[in-house]
């Protein structure tokens, strides 16, 4: 039985990949921000940690003080957030901040918690969640793509620094994936164009996906997997295409990256 921590646990992928780590009989700690959702964890068997990861002052200490008595096997980065989709000259400085912080330090910042752990045990996982948006460009979301595109970075890279120590990383690239990510910056309709006709990803199509790889032996490293829809093409046949100035959203036609979070 393996202990798990999952950040960004409260919702799609992250809940998904912390209930499917916790069904197969592990000891999960969720971390998030919404309170009623943890606590809906809490009750299932979960320990719950709130902690407002985007928080980035004093961020190391919080997670020391959180985690003095967990010694995670495994770790699942997965918070993320995403900005209101817009032309980059017009986007709001805090929104800059803000994704930085969240989608990139906070990651680093929890891996520096749990690596040298896992370093001196001679085993663990890692994963991040990450984007087809971080490895192909698409327009309106320039900063987000970035935090993504050096998440993947950061991961590729921390795999060489921990191979020789029998830790593994892998970084999940997620395409359109069905999630509350967007709730809060795209209205009802705009989210129901996205996910037309059933087609996206579910955040249970992901969590099995880490799970089989977990799985594997442990001298095998998947380093990267790409999940997508079958029916996505690839990021430069099919995007989000069009921006409603006025409104700074997209026109949604066919498909969408996702980071998780």
């Amino acid at each position: 039985m393996a202990q798990v921590l999952v950040t960004g646990a409260t919702s799609g992928i992250g809940q998904a990949i912390a209930l499917a780590f916790h069904a197969a009989g592990h000891q999960v700690t969720a971390i998030g921000r919404d309170t009623d959702a943890l606590a809906r964890l809490g009750a299932q068997g979960l320990k719950a940690l709130p902690m407002d990861l985007g928080d980035t002052a004093g961020l190391s200490d919080r997670l020391a003080a959180a985690l003095a008595a967990t010694v995670p096997d495994v770790l699942v980065n997965n918070a993320g957030m995403v900005a209101p989709p817009g032309n980059f000259c017009d986007m709001d400085e805090g929104d800059i901040h803000r994704q930085i912080a969240t989608n990139l330090t906070q990651a680093i910042l929890v891996s520096h918690a749990v690596a040298p752990g896992m370093r001196a045990r001679g085993a663990g996982h890692i994963f991040f969640t990450g984007s087809i948006a971080g490895h192909t460009p698409y327009p309106n979301m320039a900063v987000y793509a970035a935090t993504k595109a050096a998440l993947g970075g950061f991961a590729q890279s921390l795999r060489l620094d921990l191979s020789s120590h029998g830790v593994r990383v892998t970084e999940i690239v997620a395409g359109r994936v069905e999630s509350p990510l967007y709730k809060d910056v795209l209205t009802l309709d705009e989210r129901a164009a996205m996910y037309a006709g059933q087609t996206a990803v579910q955040p249970e199509d992901v969590a099995a996906m880490v799970m089989a790889v977990h799985a594997m032996p442990a001298h095998v490293n998947v380093s990267r997997f790409d999940i997508l829809p079958t029916r996505q093409r690839g990021a430069r046949n099919e995007g989000p295409v069009g921006c409603d100035r006025r409104r700074g959203l997209w026109s949604w036609r066919t498909s969408r990256p996702h980071g998780g979070g």
